[in-house]
């Protein structure tokens, strides 16, 4: 686990997990699921906190700075909205893990809002995330969602890392660009996507055809599982479609944040996403 000393106490990316009664129930967090539901989120590095900082949906509670980062925001004209306090590196360096990589700047913000699973716009694509639970991983497939322009992911909310911390530094910013959907039940969620005319296609090494000959359409909801685990059972069933992904050379899978990059890339292509 990263970033121990500011383990994060609060709901997941501002997402309200998928309840069709509409009760709410906010994201746990991983350590202390019952207290402290408006806990900070923790961002460091220099796109990760600039991207918040010109992100006017995401609410800056404090910002630590060295004098170095200091002088370059003010020198590429970018407003702090919230006045910082002037720290050594060291002093940062000792609230984060030891090979966190913070370039000089640590905020603590309120999680993002996010949509409800019937709100996603029916059309382009969406991920879904069947408990990958690595958050580099998670992060990594946020920057590629961001590039791909992907309208939302929708993760669990157990299994998932919080939206925080390292899954943020990796994302490099993304967090503010991707909706995350966070809900109780994946098998009900693609039942909705599924109602509500995405193409569900579940991404396995056992699927019955390779993604690229799978006839794609608009709006497409893409599905991968964990590393080793791959899709759960019920998540492959509840799939309109279950694909894979061929490979050439000797070494036939791939890392699950390749397989995503990969994946959007032969969705974007196929769709026509890529002209847009």
């Amino acid at each position: 686990m990263k970033d121990k000393k500011f383990a994060p106490r609060g709901p997941r990316g501002g997402a309200k997990p998928f309840n069709r009664t509409g009760k709410s129930a906010g994201r746990p967090a991983w350590r202390d699921r019952d207290s402290h539901p408006d806990g900070p989120v923790i961002l460091y590095g220099w796109h990760t906190v600039t991207m918040a900082l010109a992100n006017p949906a995401r609410q800056i509670r404090k910002l630590t700075l060295t004098e170095n980062a200091a002088k370059r925001l003010a020198d590429e004209n970018i407003a702090t909205r919230v006045t910082p306090e002037i720290v050594r590196p060291q002093e940062i360096d000792r609230l984060l893990s030891p090979d966190a990589v913070h370039q000089g700047l640590l905020a603590e913000a309120d999680p993002l809002p996010s949509p409800d699973i019937e709100d996603l716009a029916q059309e382009g694509m969406v991920l879904v995330l069947d408990q990958i639970t690595d958050p580099h991983n998670v992060g990594a497939i946020l920057r590629s969602s961001a590039a791909f322009a992907v309208k939302a992911i929708v993760t669990t909310a157990r299994h998932s890392p919080e939206a925080t911390g390292v899954l943020a530094k990796a994302a490099s910013g993304a967090l503010e660009l991707v909706p995350m959907v966070t809900v109780q039940n994946l098998a009900r969620a693609l039942t909705t996507l599924n109602e509500m005319g995405f193409q569900t296609v579940g991404l396995d090494s056992e699927g019955s055809e390779d993604l690229s000959d799978v006839a794609l359409r608009e709006p497409l909801a893409l599905v991968l599982g964990a590393e080793g685990k791959g899709l759960r059972q019920l998540t492959r069933e509840t799939c309109s479609v279950v694909a894979r992904l061929d490979m050439p050379g000797e070494i036939k899978s791939l890392n699950v944040s390749n397989a995503a990059v990969l994946s959007l890339y032969v969705g974007a292509s196929r769709l026509g996403l890529m002209k847009r």
